[in-house]
């Protein structure tokens, strides 16, 4: 049996202002419930030391609808508000996985307010979808088609900090299969200067979104931080930021997904370094310009593509020294500052120190890919002697 790739695909649409309000409304309840069953459980824990699961929490939702203070509840399609009570409970589950922190209350200011249609909930036919609790269907721009015979499973609808709205739909695509393997592989270093430097020389340019846009920015925020706090003019104010973070963001990603779906169309293996991207930001003086390259998000993307098309990704130790190594001799330098660029091993070999460094990522990959993890080549330090064999030098007395 062939199992298809299921993806969502996400198409901007044009609610009318009836189904702007019902989808309004609908993204409300969705949060009241959900912030209503995390306080019911969090209470039944720190005082009596009781574990509630969906089935509880679904049953308190019953009971709150008839209720006359939650009698609103009734007036959206249910669906919605039992998917809230599922997704809360996968939070809890990866909290006691110990995969993610305790689940916290949605807040009414959050920018990405979204509900969840299952098939229960809403009809697709035609090429139109059409939800519950709504006559006519959704306007949307069909920037890329369905696959064909697509039946949509799940339907979730958003609306971003800039106002625009956004329906996601969730579809098996049989055109995503493994590509012919081949016997190329490539190591990836990334940077700032250039946002990636592949092992066979190439330097992929870093475009530096955030800064096109810092001058535009910045005056929109100053122009935000002038006005009074709930006024019109305040929030004209706040989407014209949101606006511009989105512009940011979403060049931003179509530029990662291009570079991604090209490497992984070109490699059979891609080598990258295990980044932890988390303390790096940690650093005030590069942190704007790190969190701009968006490395994390970069190997989000690589990992779930090279899933879809056969494809392997490894990622190497990040105290692996691949700046300082020379790719030619094995020989590790002593100290190899960050303005140093391009520099001259003992062996009389010169260096690209971030071609250099993709280099050894590669190798670095393909030997723990064949003698497993933990097993590497050996490393000469600048006095010529392996590095195991230095150790046991200075043991002996």
């Amino acid at each position: 049996m062939t199992t298809h790739v299921r993806r969502a695909l996400k198409y901007r649409f044009y609610p009318t202002d009836a189904q702007a309000a019902e989808l309004s409304r609908t993204f409300g309840c969705v949060r009241k419930v959900y912030n209503m069953a995390l306080a019911a459980r969090t209470e039944a824990w720190t005082l009596r030391q009781e574990r509630v699961n969906y089935n509880a929490t679904s049953a308190m939702l019953t009971a709150w609808k008839k209720t006359e203070e939650l009698a609103f509840l009734n007036e959206v399609s249910s669906v919605p508000l039992q998917q809230c009570l599922r997704h809360l409970q996968v939070a809890y589950t990866n909290f006691f996985a110990k995969r993610a922190r305790y689940p916290r209350f949605k807040s009414k200011k959050e920018a990405r307010a979204s509900a969840e249609y299952t098939s229960s909930a809403f009809r697709f036919r035609d090429g139109q979808l059409t939800l519950a609790k709504m006559v006519e269907p959704l306007a949307i721009v069909w920037s890329r088609p369905l696959p064909e015979g697509a039946k949509p499973s799940t339907v979730t609808v958003s609306r971003d900090g800039a106002g625009r709205w956004f329906v996601s739909i969730l579809c098996d695509d049989p055109s995503v299969k493994p590509l012919p393997a081949t016997d190329t592989a490539i190591g990836i270093d990334a940077g700032l200067d250039s946002l990636l430097t592949l092992s066979n020389g190439e330097k992929i340019t870093n475009p530096r979104h955030e800064r096109k846009h810092r001058a535009r920015l910045a005056k929109a925020q100053r122009a935000l931080a002038k006005k009074t706090k709930g006024s019109n003019n305040r929030a004209k104010a706040r989407l014209k930021v949101a606006r511009i973070h989105a512009r940011i963001s979403g060049a931003r990603r179509d530029r990662l997904h291009k570079l991604t779906t090209r490497l992984v169309r070109e490699n059979q293996t891609i080598v990258i370094e295990d980044l932890t991207v988390r303390n790096m930001v940690k650093n005030h003086t590069l942190a704007r310009t790190i969190s701009d390259a968006a490395w994390s998000e970069f190997r989000s993307l690589l990992e779930y593509k090279a899933h879809w098309y056969g494809r392997q990704v490894i990622a190497v130790d990040r105290w692996f020294p691949s700046s300082k190594l020379c790719s030619a001799c094995g020989t590790i330098a002593s100290k190899m500052p960050l303005n140093v660029r391009i520099w001259t091993c003992g062996c009389g070999t010169t260096h690209d120190r971030d071609v250099n460094a993709a280099r050894n990522i590669l190798a670095e990959g393909l030997s723990v890919s064949v003698c497993g993890a933990g097993v590497r080549p050996q490393r000469r330090t600048p006095g010529g002697q392996s590095a195991t064999k230095q150790k046991l030098s200075q043991r002996e007395p």
